[in-house]
C-alpha cells in the first residue's frame, strides 16, 4: 500500500468546535476504512498545519476520495503528499540526464529536419 501524509488546517467551523477534534479523528479513521485506507497515526501540531495524518491507501484514487470526503465535512482543509520509504527509494531508478551537449545535438537535428525541403 502507498503511504500518504495528509496535512490539515482547521476551518472557522472546525476551530469553533476544536474540542470535538479527537472524536472527528475517530470518524476520519472509520471513513478511511470505507475508502480502503488505514490511518497509521494522527497528530495535532503547532505551526502552519493543525494536524498531520499518516495514511496507507491502495492508490491515489482511494486517497483522493478520503481527502475530498473529509474536506466536504467543512472542519478542515487538507493537503496530501505521497510519501516514499527508504526501501521505496532504493527501487526507483533515476532517469538519465540529458547533457547540454546532447540537448544541443537533438535541437540541431530537429532544426535540420525542418529546413529540409519536402520530398514528394
Amino acid at each position: 500500500m502507498a503511504i500518504y501524509i495528509m496535512l490539515a488546517t482547521f476551518t472557522d467551523q472546525g476551530i469553533r468546535k476544536v474540542s470535538d477534534s479527537p472524536k472527528r479523528t475517530d470518524a476520519f479513521k472509520e471513513m478511511a476504512k470505507k475508502c480502503g485506507a488505514t490511518v497509521r497515526d494522527s497528530f495535532w501540531t503547532l505551526g502552519e498545519y493543525d494536524m498531520v495524518a499518516i495514511v496507507e491507501a491502495p492508490d491515489d484514487i482511494s486517497m483522493t476520495a478520503l481527502g475530498l470526503s473529509s474536506g466536504a465535512l467543512g472542519n478542515v482543509r487538507t493537503q496530501t503528499l505521497r510519501a516514499f520509504t527508504q526501501a521505496d527509494m532504493k527501487t526507483i531508478e533515476v532517469c538519465p540526464r540529458v547533457t547540454a551537449a546532447r540537448a544541443k545535438t537533438k535541437i540541431a537535428s530537429k532544426l535540420a529536419r525542418r529546413s529540409e525541403p519536402d520530398q514528394e
